[in-house]
């Protein structure tokens, strides 16, 4: 019996396109679905989400995940990715760079058990392709999506995903947490505030719009939701439009 993105708790976006909500941060992970092959977008905090995501990802896909991207190196997006055994890892260039410690730090000093974090701290993957500018990627069936470094932004290494529109179905972005829905947009000591809002005109560039916004906590936003986002940004941090 065929398993529907509702049962398995995930949001269809587009044909072949979805994601879910992980609970604790409220991080998003997206599902890219081709002929034979899959992407995911971002791994969760844990071995264990990690564990859960692929189960439920492939499950839905029919087949192995066999990409992972990951749009920034905080742990809520990257401590799952040792799950994805085999898959080909995608990240900014420089993201590569992010000591173990540092993500364990994080994820301890944000509530995730020690232990927890540590194992997955231990097993952190790497990503062995790195994006300069853009990298298309084809997950067959005449599926191609395009990878994109458009930061510095949330982080040095901000990663985002263009699902191109298919037949009834819109384009979709995943835009990691360069976009926030479910709260303020965190600048933490790794954030470059000075070169976020001319991401997000990167982001509305390559997306336009019509397209859908999948932000790295909260609900799909619109193109009108990045640009206030992107407005409020450049007034907060004092950058000329």
């Amino acid at each position: 019996m065929t398993v529907t993105w509702e049962e398995l708790g995930w949001e269809r976006i587009a044909t072949g396109v979805g994601r879910c909500r992980l609970p604790g941060w409220d991080c998003t992970a997206g599902l890219v679905v081709g002929e034979g092959r899959a992407l995911l977008v971002d791994a969760g905090s844990s071995l264990a989400e990690g564990a859960r995501l692929r189960l439920h990802a492939e499950e839905l896909a029919g087949h192995r995940v066999t990409d992972l991207a990951l749009t920034h190196p905080h742990f809520d997006h990257v401590l799952g990715a040792a799950a994805f055994a085999g898959a080909e890892v995608y990240a900014a260039v420089g993201a590569q760079n992010t000591p173990a410690q540092e993500l364990l730090a994080d994820a301890v000093r944000n509530g995730l058990d020690a232990d927890t974090a540590s194992e997955a701290a231990d097993t952190l993957v790497r990503p062995r392709h790195l994006v300069c500018g853009e990298w298309t990627l084809d997950l067959g069936g005449g599926r191609q999506v395009l990878l994109a470094n458009v930061g510095p932004g949330h982080t040095p290494h901000d990663l985002a995903v263009l699902v191109p529109a298919g037949p009834g179905s819109p384009e979709v972005v995943f835009c990691g947490d360069l976009v926030e829905e479910s709260g303020e947009p965190q600048a933490g000591p790794d954030a470059v505030p000075s070169h976020w809002p001319a991401a997000l005109d990167r982001l509305l560039a390559l997306g336009g719009e019509d397209a859908l916004y999948v932000p790295g906590h909260g609900a799909v936003v619109d193109a009108a939701f990045v640009r206030a986002q992107r407005d409020a940004l450049a007034a907060r941090f004092g950058v000329s439009p």
